[in-house]
């Protein structure tokens, strides 16, 4: 395993190195019926009879005939009045659309276009949230075997959607649909679960604080995920929350959810911009010699998709994608073991296990990543990934102010941080990290 040396500080070719010391100095109406007057009728015919007050009695029988007239004529008027006063047709509320959408399922190709609430999405979760009844993992399988078009081009899962686009669907087999019908206890149970693990909450957003161990969604194998507990918290139009970010299963911590589409889509571009911060904790074997620094490198998936990993890659290289890193030693413990605070700046897939490995101090209880031979968990520390997405500041979607909010340790972190005598109140000089 290669460790970082001072001095290294290279952000190409896939090389890694620590800068040391980034402290700063400073911190509408139915249209009415055209209503004839029958008041005016009957005082002309009043008037009548009042010039000839013995024109009613002149013959037999007129009396009865001209009071049958009388009555007729209102009738004859409020049928011609009628079709006036037609109602414009409704259109389909997005529920039915939603169930039409499904119907159409199983039926063939279609081509959807992409709404003005919709854009900015994601392909995949664009997907999700059309066809509701699919796995995930279909989805993304579909997309990645190029049957999906947008505007006549392959699509990748992490394609933006822009309003007015058309999405070519292939057909889609439904052979193990999910279930239409929930229960009610258990949704019941989800949402005071969620509820127990909220730290965050308003009309737009929800910041929970993910429990190590609980996946974010769901996969080959994954039955309990967070993104099937946020059906209990469905709408009246059927519309759930939706993730703006990911955490791995086994990190602790804060996970944001928006709960309205314009929440998702400006909280998406503030992840995509670098405008959110994000710091998270991690308990690592040995001490790194630059207490605060950086990594930079260029990482790429290996393996397959059910056990990948990745790795340190070229610049360059298929699937190479840049990653950022600072960090800093904030205590450590017998030199045997380091609590280090870590800010990314870019969120590639397992970005920061990925890093610690490579700058030579794994994260404690990593199953990937951590390869030190003959290394051994000190006496009471559980062999469960110690990593906490500790603190997260983010713009609000409507006021634009910061919500700033930090989760509290995991039991298995707090266990270890009483055992090694760290102290949470330390202050944390990766506050003091650049941004970029």
């Amino acid at each position: 395993m290669r460790k970082s040396g001072s001095g290294q500080n290279n952000g190409r070719g896939g090389r890694s190195g620590a800068r040391q010391d980034f402290r700063s100095r400073d911190d509408k109406p139915a249209r009415k019926s055209s209503s004839s007057k029958p008041s005016s009728s009957r005082s002309s015919s009043t008037k009548s009879s009042a010039a000839k007050p013995g024109g009613l009695k002149s013959a037999a029988g007129k009396p009865r005939a001209a009071a049958s007239a009388l009555r007729e004529k209102p009738a004859a008027r409020a049928k011609q009045a009628r079709p006036a006063a037609v109602e414009a047709p409704r259109g389909p509320t997005r529920a039915q659309a939603r169930a039409e959408a499904q119907e159409v399922l199983a039926t063939g190709v279609q081509t959807l276009v992409v709404e003005p609430d919709e854009a900015d999405m994601r392909v995949d979760r664009f997907l999700v949230a059309r066809f509701p009844q699919l796995a995930f993992t279909h989805i993304q399988r579909i997309v990645r075997k190029g049957e999906l078009r947008i505007d006549g081009k392959r699509a990748q899962p992490n394609d933006r959607l822009a309003a007015g686009q058309k999405v070519r669907v292939p057909p889609l087999k439904l052979d193990q649909p999910r279930p239409v019908s929930r229960n009610a206890a258990k949704d019941q149970d989800d949402r005071d679960f969620l509820k127990s693990i909220t730290l965050y909450e308003d009309k737009d957003v929800l910041i929970i604080n993910k429990p190590m161990g609980l996946a974010v969604q769901g996969g080959s194998g994954t039955k309990r995920h967070v993104d099937g507990l946020l059906e209990a918290l469905k709408d009246d139009e059927g519309q759930k929350p939706r993730l703006v970010h990911r955490l791995d299963k086994d990190t602790a911590g804060c996970l944001v959810i928006a709960k309205t589409r314009f929440a998702a889509s400006t909280m998406a571009k503030s992840f995509r911009a670098r405008t959110t911060r994000k710091i998270y904790w991690a308990l690592v074997a040995g001490v790194p010699r630059v207490r605060q620094g950086r990594v930079s490198t260029y990482l790429a998936k290996e393996g397959d998709e059910g056990d990948s990993r990745m790795r340190v890659a070229k610049h360059g290289d298929e699937g190479a994608s840049h990653a950022l890193t600072y960090y800093a030693v904030v205590d450590t413990a017998a030199q045997k073991l380091a609590w280090l605070s870590l800010k990314p700046v870019t969120g590639r897939t397992h970005q920061l296990r990925a890093h610690a490995a490579h700058i030579g101090h794994p994260i404690v209880g990593d199953p990937k990543y951590f390869d030190i031979e003959n290394w051994e968990l000190p006496g009471g520390i559980q062999n469960k990934l110690h990593l906490l997405a500790r603190r997260i500041v983010i713009a609000h979607p409507r006021t634009g102010k910061p919500i700033d909010v930090t989760a509290p340790l995991p039991p298995h972190m707090q266990q270890s941080f009483n055992l090694l005598g760290l102290d949470t109140s330390r202050y944390d000089p990766i506050v003091e990290a650049p941004e970029e």
